[in-house]
């Protein structure tokens, strides 16, 4: 079912584009990269070498991890559309 000039299949297209833009930066985001420090980046507390073997360039601490993962970050959606609608809410 398309609506005015798109094509049938095309509202499904975007919407999947867009949920794979959001896969690909959220993995990119948590990916750690270059080598691990030996100690935590913000307190300074020593990284145990377990945790640096299993994750490779980490730079925080497990607490440190814990407290940023716990905090929530807002962010804006895309509007592929561009519809009037959506553009008003």
């Amino acid at each position: 079912m398309a609506g005015g000039w798109s094509r049938d299949g095309a509202v499904n297209e975007q919407i999947e584009a867009s949920i794979s833009d959001e896969l690909a930066r959220l993995r990119a985001a948590k990916r750690p990269q270059g080598e691990s420090l030996t100690h935590c980046a913000e307190c300074e507390e020593e990284i145990p070498e377990k945790r640096r073997l299993a994750i490779p360039g980490v730079k925080l601490c497990l607490d440190c991890q814990q407290e940023r993962d716990g905090a929530y970050k807002a962010r804006g959606g895309i509007n592929r559309r561009g519809s009037k609608d959506s553009q008003l809410k």
